[in-house]
């Protein structure tokens, strides 16, 4: 696994992995998704296996040129005895996922991970310290006892989560740093990613014809612990939360059937996230073609040679494509994302 460009979290289901298939084979060698599995509390272990298999093997089939993580973040001590007997050391063997744990985990995910990365030759392991508040120096024993379990000579990667950051959250950069400066220090890090949630959740009064445009916060943050001075800069990595709330990812899986009857066309730009309400269903065309209009109008919009996603755009607001759902919307925009992000790490 070369050093990555870009690592997007990315939750495992069938419109993100899609949106990974549809990156030119030169992104998908630079970007490494840390694939996300979803809590599922009171499945019972058998059902619960099923879903992990299929998903955790989707993820697996489309990464045949890059590499990318696979993690649990929100197992319980139930999900992960059942995710430790799934994801056995041996599957990980002939796949291109690295495994991910981290402290305040489940025991069985912990020792997983730990097992997993020790079964390959030059195995990598992803080490997840979630910060959704102020930095807790009682983080760093978890951290060393998980360090002083990893096999002699396995290079882990530190992956700094800071969850949301939204307007609301303006010293995200300085707990970044503070958190930073306590975790560097612990060994020597092959990479370490610092990753943000910026694209907002749809505003209270969001709707058809009227587009709504958030800042970028979570690259704002970004960019001040980039000019922070610190020595390990040259180590540091860019994640993000794609084109979807941070809290999605957390979030328990619903049937096809339920949530809103609309979804939302994003996109992003230098400094800012536009959103665009579209509702689902034929009978609203028009009003889903004006949806796309209002992103293809904007003065920022990169045009059809940027991509697979503004090329939907294109054709959608022209009418040359169906009104698509929310696996298509959710796909696009995270194609478009992923793309400029990409290259304007590159």
């Amino acid at each position: 696994m070369s050093v990555p460009l870009y690592v997007p979290v990315l939750p495992t289901r069938p419109h993100a992995v899609s949106a990974y298939r549809a990156l030119t084979p030169d992104l998908q060698r630079r970007i490494a998704p840390l694939w996300t599995l979803p809590p599922r509390p009171g499945f019972s272990p058998g059902p619960l296996a099923q879903l992990i298999r299929k998903e955790a093997g989707g993820v697996s089939a489309v990464h045949r040129r890059g590499s990318g993580w696979l993690d649990a973040p929100f197992a319980d001590e139930v999900e992960a005895e059942v995710l430790s007997d799934t994801l056995s050391p041996e599957w990980w063997e002939q796949r291109n996922l690295w495994p991910v744990t981290g402290p305040g985990r489940p025991g069985a995910q912990q020792s997983l991970a730990l097992a997993a990365v020790g079964r390959r030759e030059g195995g990598r392991l992803g080490m997840r310290v979630r910060l959704l508040g102020a930095w807790s120096d009682g983080t760093i024993a978890e951290v060393l006892e998980l360090l002083d379990r990893c096999p002699p000579g396995c290079p882990v990667d530190l992956l700094l989560d800071l969850g949301t950051v939204l307007p609301d959250r303006p010293d995200a950069a300085k707990e970044a740093l503070r958190t930073l400066d306590a975790l560097v220090p612990l060994t020597s890090w092959r990479t370490v990613t610092v990753m943000a949630g910026g694209f907002p959740a749809p505003p209270p009064d969001f709707r058809e014809g009227v587009p709504y445009e958030a800042p970028r916060s979570d690259w704002e943050a970004w960019e001040e612990i980039q000019h922070s001075e610190r020595e390990f800069l040259p180590r540091l990595v860019y994640g993000d939360y794609g084109i979807l709330p941070a809290t999605y990812a957390a979030q328990v899986p619903v049937s096809s059937n339920g949530g809103p009857p609309w979804g939302v066309l994003r996109y992003t730009t230098a400094r800012s996230y536009h959103l665009s309400k579209v509702p689902h269903g034929t009978q609203y065309d028009d009003i889903n073609r004006e949806a796309a209009r209002c992103l293809t109008r904007l003065e920022d919009f990169r045009g059809t040679a940027a991509g697979a996603g503004e090329r939907w755009l294109r054709d959608r607001a022209q009418g040359v494509t169906g009104t698509g759902n929310h696996t298509v919307w959710n796909r696009v925009g995270n194609v478009q994302h992923m793309t400029f992000v990409a290259r304007s790490l590159a």
